[in-house]
């Protein structure tokens, strides 16, 4: 049998919108998500250890739901079973009533192969119409939309499984690594010396053109505009675990003039001490593999907004806003480590002369700015205008994908967000300075 690495390196076929091989794509990513759960039992898949967690089963119904509903049912009657749609639906009040999502865990029916054989009668109608050229242009742009939503839902898979497995007394793997494979915990060269790097104020352009008609982009990261950047300094690399582990020694949990109000209340309500997945013995962290003595030269993850802007404070700094972080990013090369490489761990990386690196996987990288609609921006047209507007308020935007994002849906445009308690993503920190 194939290992997991083995079955999720290869990338789905590159595709903008305007390419022909959408059937490539759908098949690649649909395969990719089986792969990803493949590892977990039926009970493994039924778990949901919090409320912003979902079962593993969950995901693989949900991203089938929305070919069902969104691509199949343009066509007719959408092929979903009797209260599914209700099970399955996440929070598209347009497309009908929704299971309360802290409940998703306790929904044992339908079975995981029921689901699995559900994704493969929808896989096979979407296919054959492919196939048969059966899809005008406003479905083929709904199923190029639902592949990069399904993507989104396999760095939540694993993100969910990981918190879920740590849940558990016994610690269990979700995948121990492959023997020839750069684990956590192995010997890394020691991470560059933190560089600043300092821009002048300049005007520059943001965002991405309108999609449908050009390259992918969601509606969140348009429409492409013209912003004002002051002059500031980016650090050169995310924050380290040892630098945060400076942090934490230094009584940077205990110390509330770093904090934001909402962030120290959380904090002591919570207990907050270290980073989640931090052992207590200071040595070790819990990652997808298992326990694993922590790298000190690895970027620091699975912070929260309140760590990672507390931290910065500490540090001397602040957090960049996303306009600094999209300008150091564009027009440079999406490197780094993503889930093709089967890892799902942030690593130490090399540094690339006097620009910024690390800027893509490993981690996503916390800004302060706050999820806001761009100047002129307009959700896409009926219920899938659900996907991203709705949700500008109380939210943080991060940039740069993690180990746990697929390489070919990073960009530099990318908008992720999460509300500033969130510690279960891959989430990390890069620091910024203003300048006179």
């Amino acid at each position: 049998m194939p290992s997991l690495q083995a079955s999720i390196a290869a990338p789905p076929a590159a595709i903008d919108g305007t390419t022909p091989d959408l059937r490539a794509r759908f098949a690649t990513v649909r395969a990719r998500t089986r792969a990803l759960a493949a590892p977990l039992s039926a009970e493994d898949a039924q778990l949901q250890c919090m409320a912003d967690a979902s079962p593993a089963k969950w995901h693989l119904a949900h991203t089938t739901w929305f070919f069902a509903r969104f691509v199949l049912g343009r066509l007719g009657e959408p092929p979903i079973p009797a209260g599914w749609d209700y099970l399955f639906n996440s929070y598209y009040v347009g497309a009908g009533e929704r299971h309360p999502r802290a409940s998703r865990g306790l929904v044992s029916r339908p079975t995981l192969a029921e689901v699995l054989a559900w994704r493969d009668a929808v896989d096979d109608r979407v296919l054959a119409l492919l196939d048969a050229g059966g899809l005008d242009a406003g479905a083929r742009d709904v199923l190029l939309l639902g592949t990069h939503h399904e993507q989104q839902h396999q760095e939540l898979l694993l993100t969910d499984i990981k918190h879920a497995f740590w849940s558990n007394p016994l610690a269990p793997a979700y995948h121990p690594p492959d023997a020839d494979a750069s684990v956590p915990g192995a010997p890394a060269a020691a991470e560059p010396g933190l560089r600043w790097l300092a821009r002048d104020e300049t005007l520059t352009e943001l965002g991405a053109a309108p999609w449908p008609g050009g390259a992918f982009a969601f509606d969140n990261e348009t429409p492409r505009h013209r912003a004002l950047v002051p002059a500031h300094a980016l650090a050169s690399r995310a924050a380290t675990n040892a630098e945060f582990a400076a942090f934490v020694d230094d009584a940077g949990y205990a110390t509330p003039t770093l904090w934001l109000s909402d962030g120290w209340d959380l904090a002591a309500r919570e207990g907050w001490q270290r980073p989640l997945y931090w052992h207590a013995d200071g040595v070790r962290e819990f990652t997808l593999a298992g326990w694993r003595e922590r790298d000190p030269h690895a970027p620091a993850c699975h912070l929260s907004h309140y760590e990672a802007d507390a931290f910065a404070r500490w540090a001397g700094a602040r957090l960049p806003t996303e306009a600094e972080w999209e300008l150091a990013a564009a027009g440079r090369p999406v490197e780094g480590d993503f889930a093709d490489g089967g890892i799902f761990q942030p690593r130490a990386q090399a540094a690339a002369g006097n620009d910024p690196h690390g800027l893509f996987g490993g981690t996503w990288e916390w800004t302060s700015s706050a999820y806001a609609p761009y100047p002129g921006f307009r959700p896409l047209p009926g219920t899938l205008g659900e996907y991203n507007g709705k949700f500008m308020s109380g939210q943080l935007v991060l940039r740069g994908g993690s180990c746990a994002t697929p390489r070919d849906h990073a960009r530099a445009s990318y908008r992720n967000f999460f509300a500033p308690s969130a510690r279960w993503q891959f989430s990390g920190v890069r620091l910024a300075r203003d300048r006179a």
